[in-house]
């Protein structure tokens, strides 16, 4: 499609060099997201090697996140001071080092500080790409640029599971880091010869404000990621933690909101459509990562799915995500980005409805079908939210606006795998002492199931079986509970659509949301 203006496209410079541009950052995008989940399923044999409990073992999860989650926010000033190539290959050259020292560590401390190490060098990619691609393409080639962008954002998290199965059982746990080497290679050289350096300047910097979001952020993170195991509010440290993360980040938007200095520019937010799409996309994370997150434990340790075959399983809905995007990338300058958007929504919505009248003997075939019914309407919500959360800001901006849409995004996906857990562990533990009640000799029910299967009440294999039964079906409720709140979460953000303001496209919502 040709640009609007002419003059624009030229100034961009040609074509081949910008996609061979995207395709270095999308590269690096692929890496760092795929190598967040793919880690997940190695745990168990990580425990191992380590001699780790698998309470400490999550803190090899824990220390990527948090680390990541403190540096997000640097990306769009390290860009202005140094150059957005100049970071971008920093930030792949340690990612690949912290990786490689990864699969040499040897005890469990190692382990955390090259994890720390990794998520801080790779925090700045996945916003330092997506600002490459807004201003690599004209306003007209954006959606689909955005569409192969989240290609790499959305498969990653999806496919994770599958890819670092299959590597964890024929090649070891240590490879799921190796395999980043390869990648990482071709990355830096084609963001060498392909990337285009960008305008830098001796950036001022508020470090006091710096620290504040990087204490908060740090702080909500951790509360986060272990929550739920700590008992929630139950534990002096989720207290403290909560405590710190309210005080410092209300602390830095006091102190920086119309700074010039300031680490995150939060007055961009006052641009109607990067504020609503970063909300949307914070929300639109806690549905999509509870149920990455949820999906396996459903399949793998309730259904008794191995994981190579969950893997293959939960293969489809990363096919789907791709159509999805395929989809907006041909639709997204044809018809109105909310639409898509709403139609993603009901799709999303109508996926995770389905998952909520699962029970124990349910088959594969449903279990696939809602997945891609999922997995589409992800594809379809991702990409015009990305496109319309630039639309109406300065290209200038870029670099800030990619560090507050990505910390949005990626606090909805810790929000999300937090309040899908404590939904499943505290519906699990509640139906359990419910159903418990029903076990007693003056239930018609239990004498029945009794005769049925040759035991009595006093036999212990019948106590063992009634224990494991129970245990099996009040986590299945927990499980129907937690794809219920997916499905809410889906379901609220609908309203919400019509208060991003469209541009470019006719748009069959008239006058509403426009300013």
């Amino acid at each position: 499609m040709a640009p609007s203006n002419p003059a624009d496209a030229t100034a961009l410079g040609p074509l081949g060099p910008r996609i061979l541009s995207s395709v270095a950052v999308l590269l690096a995008v692929l890496m760092v997201i795929l190598d967040m989940t793919i880690v997940n399923v190695a745990l168990p044999d990580m425990m191992g090697t380590l001699g780790a409990t698998p309470d400490q073992i999550t803190w090899v999860l824990t220390s990527y996140i948090v680390a990541e989650a403190i540096l997000i926010p640097m990306s769009g000033f390290l860009a202005e001071r140094f150059g957005r190539k100049r970071v971008l290959t920093v930030s792949v050259a340690g990612f690949v080092v912290s990786s490689m020292l990864c699969g040499q560590a040897h005890t469990l401390m190692q382990m955390v500080i090259f994890r720390l190490l990794q998520g801080a060098f790779g925090a700045s990619v996945v916003p330092l790409s997506q600002a490459t691609m807004v201003d690599n393409f004209e306003p007209e080639m954006r959606g689909k640029a955005m569409a192969v962008w989240g290609i790499g954002v959305l498969l990653g998290p999806i496919m994770g599971p599958t890819v670092g199965g299959f590597i964890t059982d024929h090649l070891g746990w240590q490879w799921v880091f190796y395999v980043t080497l390869p990648i990482g290679i071709v990355n830096l050289v084609m963001i060498a010869a392909y990337m285009k350096s960008t305008p830098h300047t001796g950036a001022a910097i508020d470090w006091l404000g710096a620290a504040l979001l990087a204490i908060g952020v740090g702080s909500l993170q951790m509360l986060l990621d272990r929550g739920n195991s700590e008992g929630w509010f139950d534990s002096q440290l989720i207290v403290s933690l909560t405590f710190v993360s309210i005080v410092c980040l209300l602390a830095f938007t006091l102190r920086s909101y119309n700074r010039p200095d300031a680490i995150l520019r939060l007055n961009l937010l006052k641009d109607r459509n990067l504020a609503t799409s970063s909300f949307l996309i914070m929300a639109f994370g806690v549905g999509m990562l509870s149920t990455i997150a949820l999906q396996p434990l459903f399949l793998e340790h309730l259904l008794g799915y191995p994981a190579s075959t969950a893997g293959l399983v939960m293969a489809p809905r990363g096919i789907a995500v791709a159509v999805g995007m395929v989809a907006v990338a041909i639709l997204i300058q044809r018809i109105d980005a909310r639409w898509l958007v709403f139609v993603g929504l009901v799709l999303s919505s109508a996926g995770s409805y389905v998952t909520t009248r699962y029970n124990l003997n349910v088959d594969q075939f449903w279990i696939i079908v809602p997945s891609v019914v999922q997995g589409i309407g992800m594809g379809m919500i991702f990409v015009p939210l990305s496109t319309l959360a630039y639309q109406t800001l300065p290209s200038a901006a870029s670099d800030q606006a990619a560090s507050v849409f990505n910390i949005a995004r990626t606090i909805g996906g810790s929000l999300g795998i937090a309040i899908g857990a404590t939904v499943l562990t505290r519906a699990a533990h509640e139906n359990l002492q419910t159903l418990s009640a029903g076990i007693n000799p003056y239930n018609p029910a239990l004498h029945s199931w009794l005769e049925a299967t040759g035991l009595s009440m006093n036999d212990p294999r019948a106590q063992e079986m009634l224990s494991y039964e129970l245990t099996r079906q009040s986590t299945m409720i927990g499980f129907i509970e937690a794809f219920g709140f997916i499905t809410l979460s889906f379901l609220v953000l609908i309203p919400f659509v019509i208060l991003l303001k469209q541009t470019g496209a006719a748009s069959p919502f008239g006058a509403i949301g426009k300013r």
